[in-house]
Parts: structure tokens; sequence; C-alpha cells
């Protein structure tokens, strides 16, 4: 399958993942729900903020960084040994913030996953838990929904999407069908 879906005509779209133009049937849905899973966030288990603060000293940097703190104190460089250890205590302190927001940025993702789709199988629009959307799904999305899936636009007559909790866009981003 390609990755780089948004490159595609939707005619291609439908072809490469063999769905029918009025959606898929129940059976196919299925099938397709067994073979790829729920459509939900995977969020690794939350680690601790000590596991978390302990993991940024395993960043080689930091450790070569450390060596050279070592090195310029027992040489009697004390004034490099202790920019070079703030320097340290700043840049752990940077990537324990950097990893503590991404993961709750997840757990909020995750938290404002539609928990309803509107569908078309086999020809009619169907609401279908979000968790329950499929390869192949035609979604059908209205004025002040929230998307339910990672999906293609196929057809659009004024699509913005409201991005801000993914990038941090504060204007609606425009959609269209086009490749």
């Amino acid at each position: 399958m390609p990755s780089a879906w948004h490159t595609l005509q939707p005619a291609d779209v439908l072809r490469e993942l063999a769905a029918p133009e009025g959606g898929l049937t129940p059976e196919q849905a299925l099938r397709r729900l067994q073979l790829h899973g729920p459509n939900e966030l995977q969020v690794p288990e939350r680690s601790s903020a000590w596991h978390t603060l302990a993991a940024q000293f395993r960043n080689v940097l930091v450790v070569i960084l450390l060596a050279a703190t070592l090195l310029s104190g027992l040489l009697g460089h004390g004034l490099e040994a202790t920019v070079i250890a703030v320097i340290v205590l700043f840049a752990v302190l940077l990537g324990f913030i950097q990893e503590y927001r991404a993961e709750r940025a997840l757990e909020a993702l995750r938290e404002m996953a539609a928990p309803v789709g509107h569908v078309i199988r086999a020809g009619v629009e169907t609401a279908v838990p979000a968790r329950e959307i499929v390869p192949g799904d035609l979604v059908v999305l209205r004025a002040g929904d929230r998307v339910p899936a990672d999906a293609r636009v196929m057809s659009a007559i004024n699509l913005a999407i409201d991005e801000a909790a993914l990038t941090g866009e504060s204007a609606p981003v425009a959609k269209s069908a086009g490749a």
C-alpha cells in the first residue's frame, strides 16, 4: 500500500484499497476490522516522571558531556566543569519537559477522538463507533464534526479542518479532494 495517499487521485485510492464507490459491505468492514484492528491511537504505557528523567541520562550526548564534566573537574578546571554541568542539566531538563508534554498531548488526542463516525456502507450512511472505521470506509463529515479517523478527502465543498490539537495551527486548514 502506498504511504502518500494524499498524492493519489480519489479513484486511485478506491482502487488501492479495493473499496467500492458505494462503500464497503458490513462483511467487508468486519473482515478489515479483524485484519487491521480497531481505529485507535496506540498510547504506550505511561512511564513515571522518574523513569522519563532517568531516560534523559541514556542519551549519548549527555553521557559524553557528563564524562567531559568529570574529566574537567579531575584536571582542576572547575569553571569549565561547572559550565558543562549546567549545560547538561539544562539539556536534561528540556528533554524531560518535551517528553512529558508529548505524552500528555498524545493522551489529549486520544480523549478528543470522536466516539462515533458516519460512514457509507453498502450505499447507506450509517453511524458506527469510530473505533470500527476501517481502511476503505467512506467517511461522511458535516459542519462541526470531529474527524473520526485518518482519512483521504475524496470529495469536498468548502472543507476546512481545525488541526490545532495536532499542529498548533490556530486557523482551520482548507482541504480538497485534489491530489
